[in-house]
């Protein structure tokens, strides 16, 4: 290889040194010393045309993962970037975050230790000290992750680099930066004036994170000294072409604060009740999410997820399987095709667009009714109708009925307000029943649900808009009375004799409700999905990959229910 020279030490913390090797942490892997300099994943190739080796191919040897990820490790925590960066398969990105790690995110200190391998992915554990300016210090320890690939032309192993290898709550295009916060700290309070805190309400976390984002500057609070997560800035196009933030984009994330800010006060309308409940109910299923929100007002009176890194509850993208019934009844009844009393086909199958539709099990109700296709989730009574529909006509009920896809809610927080493509052929029949390209979230539902209870879209909101005088989003039409006495009356049959009845018993009469299950590729259970009002309370809940969404998102948001009753 010749002479290679090193770059200046000065102000790196120094790796041990054994027999000339630089050798990285080991854990209980056992991975070795490895030598950066004179060889490895993270050597120069200079082997000339004469001496090529074939390109290897196949899966990776444990060899090849351990010294991989240990050049990679190694070069880290001494700080030679170059050669960290060299050792992954994105060399540019890798060099400008891992850069930042120490200029920008002030992080000195590093210690890496590698733990197991399990197949090719290595995890680890960080430990270091955020050191800023004035002396400000504090320590920060972590768990990340690393996988190994082979390099498709040379079959050389490198790191599979994301920015998640830095820290597991990044994502590509974010960045680790350490000084006075953007926004100041936030207060949140409830309903009630009780502070709002993850210890309390676990499920929060990304909420306080979005009031911070979104009220911090305004709240009359000042930035403190952090060390937080910066997020790449989504951005997409409005109708007149210009730019605009991704209103379901992640918010920016406090890791370590060094110093403290004063925080401003922000009042929510989350019930203290009601967010204890929502806490407890979502811890008993994995992978739940439930919303309960005021008909009459839209106020979000509380929100919970299992898994507390993504707020699936908000942000969810999901399809929403047969609770989408709700607005394709409201549609039918609207066109004349369908009536709760009248009879209405329920074959075991019904083809559209070259393909297929059948019921659960395979069921038909042969001279029955809307009402009792409705409650008993009757896909083919719903795909048989679709001959008689345009391709836009649920796009349109679901965007000018329901407020949803047209992407201005405005709750205070990030949101994904649903999305009812325009559709053709199969995709727009399987729309009809919440499978296509529809996609929702247990918020989006309860706003559904609501809607058919009260017969107007109430935009949902977790802070008043009388805060920041932001404008509530509306619908450009109501349920004619007609159609809304005919969905009250479909849901509250389901609710007491259909699918949800299990779940709602003893609950009624002032209720009604349905449920659904998706179907999602390369999964073996469906999601589990369950929308229902009880007076002045609406709620949605899914559980994904649960399976049968009255078995279990049902007894979920009946609990919620039952709590606010």
């Amino acid at each position: 290889m010749g002479n290679r020279r090193r770059a200046p030490e000065r102000g790196r913390t120094k790796p041990a040194v054994i027999g000339g090797m630089i050798a990285v942490v080991v854990g209980g892997a056992g991975f070795g010393v490895y030598a950066l300099y004179g060889g490895g994943a993270a050597a120069d190739d200079s082997s000339s045309a004469s001496d090529a080796k074939p390109v290897k191919k196949g899966p990776l040897s444990a060899t090849e993962v351990k010294s991989t990820a240990t050049a990679f490790l190694t070069a880290w925590q001494s700080g030679d970037v170059t050669t960290a960066a060299a050792a992954t398969n994105d060399t540019a990105a890798a060099r400008t975050l891992l850069t930042g790690y120490g200029k920008e995110a002030y992080i000195k200190d590093v210690t890496l230790t590698a733990k197991k391998r399990s197949g090719d992915a290595v995890p680890f554990s960080v430990k270091g000290t955020v050191a800023y300016k004035g002396g400000l210090t504090k320590p920060l320890a972590y768990e990340s992750e690393l996988t190994v690939v082979r390099r498709a032309k040379d079959g050389k192993p490198l790191v599979d680099w994301h920015s998640k290898v830095v820290h597991p709550d990044l994502k590509d295009g974010d960045k680790l930066v350490t000084g006075e916060a953007g926004t100041p700290p936030v207060k949140a309070l409830d309903r009630d004036g009780g502070e709002l805190t993850t210890a309390k309400y676990p499920s929060l976390g990304t909420v306080l994170d979005g009031l911070r984002e979104k009220f911090g500057k305004t709240a009359g609070g000042k930035a403190g000294i952090e060390l937080r997560v910066i997020r790449a800035k989504a951005e997409s196009e409005d109708a007149e072409g210009s730019a605009k933030t991704s209103s379901d984009e992640t918010p920016d994330k406090t890791l370590v604060e060094l110093s403290k800010g004063t925080p401003g006060t922000v009042r929510t309308t989350l019930s203290p009740g009601l967010q204890a409940t929502a806490e407890q109910q979502v811890a008993k299923k994995a992978k739940s999410s439930a919303v309960v929100i005021r008909p009459s007002t839209g106020e979000i009176l509380a929100v919970a997820n299992a898994g507390h890194g993504f707020n699936t509850a908000f942000q969810g993208s999901l399809a929403p399987g047969s609770t989408m019934k709700i607005i394709t009844a409201s549609l039918l009844i609207d066109k004349g095709l369908a009536s709760t009393n009248k009879e209405h086909p329920c074959p075991k199958y019904s083809t559209y667009g070259g393909w297929k539709f059948q019921n659960d099990d395979k069921f038909e109700i042969k001279g029955g009714t809307f009402k009792a296709s409705f409650a008993r989730s009757c896909n083919t009574a719903f795909i048989s109708q679709a001959k008689k529909l345009s391709d836009d006509d649920l796009t349109k009920q679901a965007q000018q009925v329901f407020g949803l896809g047209m992407d201005n809610w405005a709750i205070g927080v990030p949101t994904f307000d649903g999305s009812v493509p325009v559709q053709s052929q199969a995709q727009m029949a399987a729309s009809l029943i919440g499978q296509g390209g529809v996609r929702m979230n247990p918020l989006n539902m309860a706003s559904v649900v609501a809607t058919a209870k009260t017969g107007t879209f109430h935009q949902p909101y977790l802070v008043a808009p009388t805060v920041d005088k932001r404008t509530l989003a509306k619908a450009s039409r109501s349920l004619s009375s007609g159609t809304q006495a005919q969905l009250k009356e479909l849901l509250q049959y389901t609710a007491a004799a259909g699918t949800a009845a299990e779940a709602m018993a003893g609950l009624g009469p002032d209720f009604g409700a349905k449920t659904g299950s998706a179907e999602v590729d390369g999964q073996k259970k469906p999601n589990g999905w369950f929308t229902a009002w009880k007076g002045d309370l609406a709620a949605a809940g899914v559980v994904q990959q649960g399976g049968h969404g009255g078995e279990t998102a049902g007894p979920i948001v009946a609990a919620l229910l039952k709590a606010g009753s």
